[in-house]
């Protein structure tokens, strides 16, 4: 049981947060405005798509690199995330898969859920791989396939100028997949027949894409008019806060993602990021030549970058875990709901973390987690008397 201010998708509410197996059983509480108290605030648990690393291990390594990932990730307060590959020669990719498969099917613990795999690339533009090594080429359903076979690769980037790529992009909607436009040169025009043919949204918004222009609107231009989903890297860096906020205004299911690489949570060095060599230094991830490349960005401060510039708390946090899950098709995870797993990130006024639930159980316990307030006696009493009727 905790007690504090539990945001639900009705709301905020004061009061008690019970679950049962795993799953939230009961939400005990009156309506309550969070800034008018110091209890704690309990959201849903953050849902990241695009984690390329975290903790010193990148998920294009292999072997236990996606527990390590896993259980650096929940320490920031997500609870669900997808494996995101690299663009790399095929048979790196396949291996890469095997591993996260293998990882899936024993879940560490002490970390947050792997969903599955994004897989962003080789299926890009040549001529917009940003930080992605060149390997990109066009892709066919029968190769896809062949990789869905290793591992559940639940999204997919990809560049829909590409020969094949429109009808790629229906085929993969038929199985199921996800797919966002990325790390492309396309038009407009080509932006909009992609959603035509069955894309779902567009990864790193603004960033590996074709710019807005008043004649030339771009790839940018096709999401900011037509799309109901888009991800976007909210660490400040990649993407100014006034753009951030042009597309609140224009996509209504905006999200945020890290893009982490294996510097998230570690100190300033040398990291990978596939085959590549990158390099953390003031709050950034960055080539040899200064090409941005992943970041070292976490959910919890993606939300207090959120608020930062202007967004409400409980606008913020949906943006985090409601809308990605919504995304993905996941309706048991990103909200605090009975019935829905119990992942549950407790953080402090301040929105510092105090304490990380996934599926009921504490992941993770920080600095002033013995400061959760208890809950009141009488609402304690309250939901014994209920729970024995």
């Amino acid at each position: 049981m905790l007690y504090g201010n539990i945001l639900t998708p009705r709301g905020w509410r004061l009061g008690t947060l019970t679950w049962r197996e795993g799953r939230i059983a009961a939400i005990d509480g009156e309506p309550v405005d969070p800034a008018t108290n110091a209890h704690p605030r309990l959201l849903p648990g953050f849902v990241d798509l695009h984690v390329h690393g975290g903790g010193g291990a990148d998920a294009m390594e292999g072997g236990d690199a996606a527990a390590v990932m896993a259980r650096t990730h929940v320490r920031f307060g997500t609870t669900s995330l997808l494996v995101t590959t690299m663009t790399a020669p095929l048979p790196d990719i396949r291996q890469a898969l095997r591993d996260i498969a293998r990882i899936m099917s024993r879940p560490p613990s002490h970390a947050a859920r792997l969903l599955g795999v994004h897989l962003e690339g080789p299926y890009l533009n040549p001529g917009k791989l940003g930080a992605q090594p060149p390997y990109a080429h066009p892709g066919a359903i029968a190769d896809v396939a062949a990789l869905m076979e290793l591992a559940p690769i639940r999204l997919l980037t990809l560049a829909p100028e590409l020969s094949g790529h429109a009808t790629l992009i229906g085929q993969l909607r038929e199985r199921g997949v996800r797919v966002q436009m990325g790390h492309t040169l396309g038009s407009y025009e080509e932006g909009v027949a992609g959603l035509e043919h069955g894309a779902h949204g567009f990864t790193h918004l603004f960033n590996a894409m074709t710019g807005l222009h008043h004649r030339k609107p771009g790839m940018v231009g096709a999401a900011l008019a037509h799309a109901d989903y888009a991800e976007i890297i909210p660490d400040l860096l990649h993407v100014h806060p006034g753009a951030i906020r042009t597309a609140l205004r224009c996509i209504p299911h905006l999200f945020g993602v890290t893009d982490s690489t294996a510097a998230a949570g570690m100190p300033d060095g040398e990291y990978r990021l596939g085959e590549q060599h990158v390099t953390k230094c003031l709050g950034g991830v960055r080539l040899a030549d200064g090409t941005l490349a992943g970041s070292t960005l976490t959910m919890d401060q993606a939300l207090r970058n959120l608020v930062q510039i202007g967004l409400e708390l409980d606008d913020a946090s949906r943006r985090l875990s409601q809308y990605p899950a919504d995304f993905l098709g996941e309706t048991e995870i990103g909200r605090i709901d009975v019935g829905c797993r119990a992942d549950v990130v407790v953080m402090d006024a301040s929105l510092e973390i105090d304490a990380v639930y996934v599926g009921g159980e504490q992941a993770h316990r920080g600095p002033s987690a013995s400061n959760l307030s208890p809950a009141p006696q009488a609402t304690r009493a309250s939901q014994e008397r209920n729970r024995c009727r």
